[in-house]
């Protein structure tokens, strides 16, 4: 097997494209991003990185809150809306026909229609030379009762998350791999 070395890229993927949902008093939007991720266990954190430049960008830093809502393979199309039409020219909600409802947060709503919804208030800011690191403590974690086993786990069957992947939006798939041993953590 051949490798080819090429320059510099992120060739990092499938990452789940998130849709992202801030606010303040007066406004909400929502934005798509892809670079999303769990960064810390306990307590739980995921970043989201956001260009400066962005609608959104100054709504989650002057609010310290945002929302990472999970889009199904049904909803391919309002996330790419989301992700390449601005906020400043429209509402996205009502473009998108989606349910802005609030959780815990005071400016930050959730996406009514997205099967999982996290939120988060922002602990870390990290300015970068193209993007601003936002790390969000999650606080709260919604789920659509019917994507839910009997033990209230996601069964990724009944999800079936959206996946993006080198330019492409993906449809994810659980393998329902059994393996064969059992997988021991050590502190330290």
């Amino acid at each position: 097997m051949t490798k080819l070395q090429k320059p510099a890229q992120l060739a990092l993927g499938p990452v789940p494209p998130a849709l992202i949902a801030c606010g303040n008093e007066a406004e909400k939007n929502i934005i798509t991003l892809a670079w999303v991720g769990v960064v810390n266990s306990s307590p739980p954190m995921i970043s989201v990185s956001i260009r400066p430049n962005r609608y959104s960008h100054d709504l989650v830093r002057d609010s310290g809150e945002f929302t990472v809502n999970l889009p199904t393979t049904e909803q391919v199309d309002l996330t790419d809306g989301c992700g390449t039409l601005s906020g400043k020219d429209l509402d996205k909600f009502e473009r998108y026909n989606l349910t802005a409802s609030m959780g815990t947060l005071k400016y930050a709503p959730m996406i009514e229609e997205c099967p999982i919804s996290m939120e988060c208030k922002v602990e870390h800011t990290l300015k970068l030379e193209s993007h601003t690191l936002f790390i969000g403590r999650v606080h709260t974690t919604y789920l659509l009762e019917e994507i839910t086993d009997q033990k209230g786990v996601i069964d990724m069957e009944r999800c079936r998350l959206l996946g993006f992947c080198a330019g492409n939006y993906l449809q994810t798939l659980p393998l329902n791999l059994k393996l064969g041993y059992t997988l021991k953590l050590s502190k330290g």
